[in-house]
């Protein structure tokens, strides 16, 4: 496996060879530029870490200003780890890499994080449907969860219980979406389906080989 970092640009739709619309997301991927090399011996694991996206110096650390400048680069606003690639193919402290290290029409995961939709009720963040009556008086409880099931015993709620709170925000792995176009020269991945977060959230792009 081998990846690489980009940032969510936005949706769009390509026909196919069949004329099919296919819904698609623009992925801005690179250049990212490795920044360290870790290895068991000195780290305790195997891992490259990649930086992405230019950033202010005056916005910077001493420190990482000095881990910037010790790979040759600029400041970057984000860094990532890959703990799995190829053994064959190790890369270089301060290689740059781009969308070149993927083919159209192969698959590859994308992770982010999701959408965060703030304190939500079950019917939205779970999908129930309500009391669904409004007889008898039943005013206010068509949104409402209902029983949660505790009773003499065992008194108390059991945890998981699916009930109102905190909704998105959370880290998201989509597998297996097809690499539909590639655009060296911008260095944008268009890839089949959509991916978690926001316009201009960062992702990460792993690719399996």
């Amino acid at each position: 496996m081998s990846g690489i970092i980009g940032k969510k640009i936005g949706m769009t739709s390509i026909f196919d060879a069949s004329g099919k619309n296919i819904p698609c997301t623009v992925i801005e991927a690179g250049p990212c530029v490795i920044t360290q090399i870790k290895t068991k011996d000195k780290d305790g694991y195997d891992a490259i870490q990649m930086a992405f996206d230019e950033k202010k110096e005056k916005r910077t650390t001493k420190a990482l200003k000095g881990h910037f400048a010790k790979a040759g680069t600029t400041p970057k606003k984000y860094i990532a780890e890959f703990t799995r690639f190829e053994k064959e193919h190790q890369k270089k402290f301060g290689d740059i890499l781009t969308v070149d290290i993927f083919i159209e029409g192969e698959f590859i995961d994308v992770v982010g994080i999701s959408k965060g939709k703030g304190f939500q009720g079950v019917v939205k963040r779970h999908g129930f449907s309500g009391v669904g009556q409004v007889t008898h008086g039943q005013h206010n409880r068509l949104r409402a969860p209902g029983s949660i099931g505790a009773s003499s015993w065992p008194s108390r709620v059991f945890k998981g219980m699916r009930m109102a709170g905190r909704m998105g925000g959370n880290r998201v792995k989509m597998i297996n979406l097809q690499v539909m176009k590639l655009v060296p020269e911008k260095n944008l991945v268009v890839v089949k389906g959509s991916v978690p977060g926001p316009n201009g959230s960062y992702l990460i792009l792993e690719r399996w080989s």
